[in-house]
């Protein structure tokens, strides 16, 4: 059998406005200006933690942030203010992450097709599969949320479960073996819309589709094929593949 590795944001579900009201929340917290939502989806497609280092403030090497503001002011979630500018208990990245929790299903929609293309590829016998960089928890609430959980079973690769992220191959191998130990071919396809997602299928030797409906960019990497809607990968998923 076959597999199809899909990304998340920008490829099956539309999360912009959410992932930015998260950003900005967290920066009202800090008394930081709203960015504009392009400027937050620019830097969308490499996890989390890059998203804040871009968007709200950089991170020191163990994981701590970085002065944001004068020293002793930052006093979030109750706790003391600590010298150098750093929240003492719940970190800043932790705060951005508990407003994502709070407003990730609040606009976001899956895009048109995403339900029947799935649906589609199963009953073709297509394995399918979830590699992403987004959190785990948001990643699993979103597709429970839509009702998709089903379709993909334990082959969930999101950020923070390996080592190594798009557009290392590691989590695209990762997830095939979490299907019964699938081995990855050059028949097998990881869908997205970022060129993390399309470097990450050069990596691992399976074709890219690149979703030109997402908020992504391709850069200078390459793509098998550019789809306009999903729908349009079944035309290369054939039963008989």
């Amino acid at each position: 059998m076959n597999a199809v590795f899909f990304d998340m944001d920008g490829t099956l579900i539309d999360s912009r406005a959410d992932l930015a009201a998260a950003v900005n929340h967290t920066r009202r917290d800090l008394g930081m200006d709203p960015l504009p939502l392009e400027e937050v989806i620019a830097n969308v497609g490499q996890g989390a933690r890059h998203l804040f280092e871009k968007t709200i403030c950089p991170l020191e090497e163990d994981g701590a942030t970085k002065p944001v503001a004068e020293p002793g002011v930052i006093d979030l979630m109750g706790g003391s203010a600590v010298p150098g500018g750093k929240p003492k208990g719940e970190g800043l990245l932790d705060v951005y992450r508990r407003h994502y929790a709070e407003h990730m299903l609040d606009s976001t929609e899956l895009y048109p097709t995403v339900r029947s293309t799935l649906a589609e590829l199963r009953d073709r016998g297509w394995l399918l599969g979830i590699n992403t960089s987004k959190p785990r928890f948001a990643t699993l609430a979103i597709l429970e949320h839509f009702g998709m959980l089903r379709y993909f079973g334990n082959a969930i690769v999101a950020g923070g479960d390996c080592q190594e992220m798009k557009p290392s191959a590691f989590p695209l191998r990762e997830c095939a073996s979490r299907m019964n130990g699938h081995r990855l071919s050059s028949h097998d396809w990881m869908v997205g819309d970022a060129w993390t997602d399309m470097q990450c299928a050069t990596n691992a030797g399976v074709k890219g589709a690149f979703c030109t409906y997402g908020f992504g960019q391709l850069r200078d990497s390459r793509a098998t094929v550019r789809i306009n809607r999903l729908e349009e990968l079944l035309r290369y998923c054939r039963a008989e593949d």
